[in-house]
Parts: structure tokens; sequence; C-alpha cells
């Protein structure tokens, strides 16, 4: 992929290359580190998060983040998202997604190793339209084994409702982690609330409904024989229920019996303060300064046999262009 801008934010780059069809965005970042950014009382980090200053951060071979997009784009028309500004959903091909991976390793050929290395698809676009992403992820698999250690891939997805192909990505994409590296490998589903309506107000009614994902992941499970007398067979960290915090409700009763805490965990995080959400008024009141507005949830999910994570960004971070789009928005002038 050729770099035609280089963008520095608060905790490394993003990147706006050529791709087979177009513009696309991806980052390359490196992290503050878990005690200082996230709690979560089943991994012993139990310290109260009043907001992340702006710091050192840990070198990039101890963890590497770097997020890539999987499509130009989106379709989702998700009311908290910039991407569908960029354009519709087209999908990437393998080689933008090899690129983009490659290319953002080639910026830092001092490293040789790192401990852990997080590959986000979950730059622009929704992944699970996309089967290149389970491909990539085979190719840069053995890429990274020869390479670089600490490889570990995570689909992001909203579950949309009008993929026919989401339940084959899904258990694909487990197998993958369950077989290929050893459950080194996460999947998020996107949530955000229990309250049906404002879920499709959010996800601007293309995302299914909860009972739906429920059933949708029971299937899966149990047709894989994962799942088999309270006995769970899938490798690695749970399947991740990710809620994007606003004043809408969480009840974590309801979620709890669609989602088995024992095989799902609960990540709560502020919402990035995009474009979108601050025209359609949607943002975590004080989550970028005070535990608060965490406190309540987590202590209600935990009640319920979650075990839940609290990522909390600093406000630097989310002030840079470091969400979706903004870097090819920002420079469409530029660009075109």
């Amino acid at each position: 992929m050729k770099i035609i801008k280089k963008i520095e934010v608060p905790t490394g780059k993003i990147f706006i290359g050529v791709g087979e069809k177009g513009f696309l965005e991806c980052l390359s970042i490196g992290d503050y580190g878990k005690e200082k950014n996230i709690k979560a009382d089943f991994l012993g980090l139990s310290k109260e998060i009043n907001g992340v200053p702006h710091g050192d951060l840990l070198p990039l071979s101890e963890k590497w983040v770097i997020t890539v997009s999987t499509q130009y784009g989106c379709s989702m028309g998700c009311n908290f998202c910039d991407v569908p500004k960029v354009g519709p959903g087209m999908n990437c091909t393998f080689n933008d997604l090899i690129n983009q991976v490659v290319t953002s390793v080639g910026q830092n050929p001092e490293i040789e190793y790192t401990n852990r290395l997080n590959l986000h698809y979950a730059r622009m676009g929704e992944p699970t339209f996309n089967r290149n992403v389970i491909d990539s992820a085979y190719w840069l698999a053995g890429f990274f084994e020869a390479r670089l250690s600490g490889f570990h891939p995570v689909v992001s997805t909203m579950m949309p409702k009008n993929n026919v192909l989401l339940k084959s990505f899904i258990r694909d994409w487990i197998y993958f982690k369950n077989n290929i590296v050893g459950g080194e490998a996460g999947l998020q589903l996107s949530i955000n609330t229990t309250d049906e309506d404002a879920r499709k107000k959010l996800f601007n009614g293309n995302a299914l409904e909860l009972k739906a994902i429920s059933q949708m992941m029971k299937d899966i499970l149990t047709k894989d024989n994962l799942i088999h007398k309270n006995h769970i067979n899938l490798r690695g960290r749970k399947i991740t229920l990710n809620f994007a915090l606003t004043d809408n409700e969480i009840d974590a009763g309801l979620l709890s019996e669609l989602f088995d805490p024992k095989h799902f965990l609960v990540k709560i995080t502020p919402l990035h303060m995009t474009n979108s959400c601050k025209q359609n008024k949607l943002e975590t009141t004080d989550g970028y300064s005070e535990f608060y507005p965490y406190h309540k949830v987590e202590s209600e999910l935990k009640d319920a046999g979650f075990d839940v994570i609290v990522f909390i960004p600093s406000i630097e971070e989310d002030e840079s262009r470091i969400t979706c789009g903004n870097a090819i928005l920002s420079d469409k002038e530029m660009l075109l």
C-alpha cells in the first residue's frame, strides 16, 4: 500500500494509503499499559480510573496495536459513527488487508519481537461482510510467526441483520481462534444497550436484535460442540459483549439470560466523540474524567456473573483523528 499521508496522534500514527479501490485508513499505535487505562477485577486490576493522563507509552516490543479498514466506507449507517460519510461499504481486497498490516509493521523495522500485537479488524467498515478478513488472518498468522511474536487478531462486529453469511463468518472465525492460533484471537460483538428501541436508533435499524444474536451464538457454540453440559472448549478469552456507554439502559439480568457469563464477558468504554455523536447528542457524560459513570453498571454486571473490563482512552486520543474515517474526511480536499 502506498502511503500518501501520515498523521501523528498522541499514541502513534494514522496512515492514509491507496488501496486497490481507493483510499484507506489504518492505525498503528502504542498503549499506556493496562494498569493505567483498564479496570478489570477478574484480572487483578481493581483501581478505579478517574481519567487517563497522556504520558509515556509502553514500548512497541511490549504491546503494539494495528487497526485496519475492512471496507472502503460503510453502509451500516450507525448514528455514532462518521465512516458512512466516507462512502458506502465496498469490501477491501485480500491484498488491501495484507498490505495495510505489512505497511504498518514496516514503519518500525527496528521492532523484531513484541509480546502482544493486537490486530483489530475495526477501522472503516463492517468486517463480517468481507470473507477476505478470515483469509488474511490465516496468512498473517504465518507472517507473524516467522517475523514477530504475540499475534492476536480481533474482529469487532455490529452483527448486521442483512448479512446472510454472518453466521458462517462467526463460525469460521471461532474455528480459526480455536484451531489455528490456539485461542489467541478475539471476537467482539457491539451491543451498546439492552434497550431494543435505543439499539435500533444507534445502529440505524441495521443490527440484529439481542434475542437473535443470542440464538445465533448458541447455535454456533452448540453445533460445533464447544458447549457441552456446561463445559466449554472455546480457547482463549471469552467472547466480548461491547458497550459504548450512553444514557441508554444496560439490564444486567436480561443480558445474563441471553448470554451465559461462562462464555461471554462484558467490555465497557466511553463513546468516542465523533461528529456524528455530537450531531445526534450522544455521549458518555464525564466518561473521560470520572469513574462514576461506569460504577453502577459495572457492579450490576459483576453481580450477574460477568467478568467486566472497563477500558478508557485518554482525552488526547479521542480529540485527535483517531476515530474511524476522520483522517480521510479531514483530508478530503487533498485526496480529491
